[in-house]
């Protein structure tokens, strides 16, 4: 391709095509057929192996695919429960694709995971694609490898949780956007803003990460004039907004009574569940601290609930040990036990699951091993790739990745309410501009100038980076450090040696030995999650060797269900609960209505004790699975006044009847979660 360059852009020109391929360039061109088929063989490998083991993944978000797989009203309201009782707290279309897979494959948890798999595996070769259309085919398949054994991509892709489709969508996006801004066609820009409402349609707000990138892409580079380029922004601003908000609008116009709840809404509307707990909630303290004295907005937890895990995520272990609530939180506050136990090798630090907010978060114990052994390479290469002159097409393509990465890793490390596999949205910048910078640097230390010793700078930069991220882990660090660093400084070595020595082949051979001891932590993070796994919160490290598998629905539920089935007299709903980590499992077991008092974390103000009686009285619930009232921690975050008029209004079953457990200690579904079953039938 020959660049040519004019006043508003970059045009490229192909050169006239050989006639006969030289046979070296065919050998090369196998060599890098068959290098893609094996980075794509890793990418399916760590996908695939040993998926059954997975369970159903997610519990909540699996009752909901089970859900809407049974009855259409739910499918379209993206309902938690047969009956469209309450939704969930997400948009619709990453569970419809789970929900699709069902209705092809039957309910197993493999059918549940099957999209994410697809999506995770297509967007290594798609970045693959993107990388190489403008960097060349070494920098496609670097980039396509460092994807491929990123951690948190491969713990999110083997979950039911949606992230790897929004990826997915998000690389199709930067595919558009590549193309509108090197042709200046506003078809390709429309195509763009397609993708990224399909997005904001799986995981809402978090779509929209990527479009600071998007628009300084267009709006600086494309091949048109500087107000054609205005126009067609604010044209597909507007289609973005169509797509984005289509189902929005016409549930939220859809009469209340005509639709479940809004779960998780605080008005029992879409808008205010994007604003809010998907978009406010999210914020962190030190920006809340600007809207109000104090960090917290008016009548704001501080404390939000952790979407897509249940309180007590781990509902169907055994009862637990040190005797923790039902509705402990994800992780137990510091100093709670005067003598506490010792965390496992690799267990996540007090501060919650992703560390306190600042500078360094990404750096922290908590996040450091799922997507962060690369990004200061990652930086530095952007750094190199924009530091270059004249003006290129490679230079558009770094402002991409640059713009799509900076502002998340910004967003990230102060931030509120987020989870590690959140991280997954940083992974493809983070490969394209490692893939896009080794080459660079590569080219540059093949000529004579200053910029050829980038590149053993560059590898020390990876290489110390995980030696630092390893200081954590003292079983991996034993072998680990040395292997990074010795290698990585035995590779320096030789590339300062060959540079005057000029043997590209032995130069290169070291390079490639190089990158992959960047690679081999990250793999060995990767393969963790084929031993264990939390299955509400999917992440990979050390800490899943010495922690067992969470997820799945204790074997003896049947015997809760058993009972519910034949007791319940013709009533709408199966039973009731307060929150969903109680009602997922019956609904899995079952497929039956199970209504949720409390919406997704029992926090909900969907129904009054007066509303709940006169479902009682017209039959709708007989069975209520929910805490004793003198049984209750203090300050439990469930719905006092609902809990209570069970208490007092209906008749406590003894636990023989319906459970095999003597005890609700934290016993899981088959001890109603802690919770105990009444009767409400007069």
């Amino acid at each position: 391709m020959t660049n040519i360059q004019n006043t508003s852009t970059l045009i490229a020109v192909p050169h006239s095509a050989p006639t006969v391929v030289a046979p070296a360039r065919r050998a090369t061109m196998l060599w890098h057929y068959l290098a893609l088929v094996g980075v794509m063989c890793i990418a399916l490998f760590f996908h695939v192996y040993q998926l059954d083991r997975e369970g159903y993944g997610n519990m909540y978000y699996a009752a909901a695919v089970k859900s809407m797989s049974l009855d259409l009203k739910s499918f379209f309201f993206n309902s938690f429960d047969t009956a469209s009782f309450v939704t969930v707290d997400k948009p619709p279309l990453g569970l419809w694709m789970q929900v699709f897979s069902v209705w092809l494959f039957g309910y197993s948890g493999i059918s549940l995971m099957l999209p994410q798999v697809i999506a995770g595996v297509l967007s290594v070769a798609l970045l693959y694609v993107l990388v190489r259309r403008v960097f060349g085919e070494w920098a496609g398949l670097i980039a396509a490898l460092v994807l491929a054994v990123t951690p948190i991509s491969i713990a999110a892709n083997r979950n039911n949780t949606m992230d790897s489709q929004l990826v997915f969508t998000s690389l199709l996006a930067a595919w558009a956007i590549s193309l509108a801004a090197e042709r200046g066609k506003l078809r390709w820009l429309l195509l763009c803003a397609f993708f990224v409402g399909v997005g904001f349609n799986i995981k809402m707000l978090q779509a929209y990460m990527v479009l600071p990138a998007f628009y300084a892409v267009y709006f600086l580079t494309a091949a048109t004039q500087w107000w054609k380029r205005i126009v067609h922004l604010i044209i597909a601003t507007v289609l973005l907004i169509v797509v984005s908000f289509a189902w929005v609008v016409i549930v939220d116009l859809t009469p209340p009574e005509s639709r479940p709840f809004i779960g998780s809404s605080t008005d029992n509307t879409v808008m205010e569940l994007i604003v809010g707990h998907n978009g406010v909630a999210r914020i962190g303290g030190s920006l809340r601290s600007l809207l109000r004295p104090g960090g917290t907005p008016p009548n704001q937890n501080p404390n939000p609930p952790q979407d897509g895990a249940p309180p007590n995520q781990n509902f169907n272990l055994p009862p637990n040990q040190n005797g923790a609530p039902p509705n402990r939180p994800p992780y137990p506050p510091p100093n709670q036990n005067p003598n506490p136990p010792q965390p496992p090798q690799g267990a996540p630090s007090p501060g919650g699951e992703t560390g306190t907010e600042g500078i360094f978060r990404l750096f922290n114990q908590q996040l450091a091993g799922q997507a962060t052994w690369l990004l200061p390479l990652a930086l530095f290469s952007l750094i190199v790739l924009l530091a270059r002159l004249p003006f290129t097409n490679e230079h558009r393509a770094a402002l991409l990745w640059g713009a799509w990465l900076i502002p998340q890793v910004i967003f990230f490390s102060y931030a509120g309410l987020f989870h590690r596999y959140y991280l997954e949205m940083m992974a493809p910048a983070i490969a394209a501009l490692v893939g896009a910078g080794v080459v660079l640097m590569w080219n540059s230390y093949r000529d004579s100038r200053w910029r050829g010793w980038l590149l053993p700078v560059a590898l020390i930069i990876g290489a110390a980076t995980e030696i630092f991220i390893l200081r954590e882990y003292a079983d991996q660090r034993r072998w680990l450090t040395p292997l990074i660093g010795g290698v990585t400084v035995i590779v320096c070595v030789a590339l300062i040696i060959l540079k005057f020595k000029r043997v590209v082949i032995l130069s290169r051979a070291f390079v490639v030995i190089g990158l992959l001891a960047l690679l081999v932590a990250p793999s060995v993070w990767s393969a963790t999650v084929f031993l264990g796994g939390d299955a509400g919160l999917p992440f990979a490290g050390p800490e899943l060797l010495s922690s067992p598998r969470r997820g799945g629905i204790a074997p003896n539920i049947t015997r809760l269900t058993t009972y519910l089935e034949a007791n319940r007299g013709g009533a709408k709903f199966l039973a009731a609960t307060m929150n969903a980590n109680s009602a997922a499992p019956l609904i899995i077991e079952t497929g039956e209505a199970v209504m949720t008092m409390g919406g997704f974390s029992g926090r909900d103000n969907i129904l009054t004790a007066p509303e709940l009686a006169e479902r009682v009285k017209n039959n709708e619930v007989r069975f209520f699975l929910v805490p004793r009232q003198d049984n209750r921690a203090g300050g439990s975050s469930d719905n006092n006044d609902l809990t209570r008029w069970v208490n007092q209004s209906c008749r406590l079953i003894e636990r023989s009847a319906w459970s095999t457990l003597d005890s609700p200690s934290g016993g899981g579904p088959s001890a109603g979660g802690g919770a105990e079953l009444f009767d409400c039938k007069k």
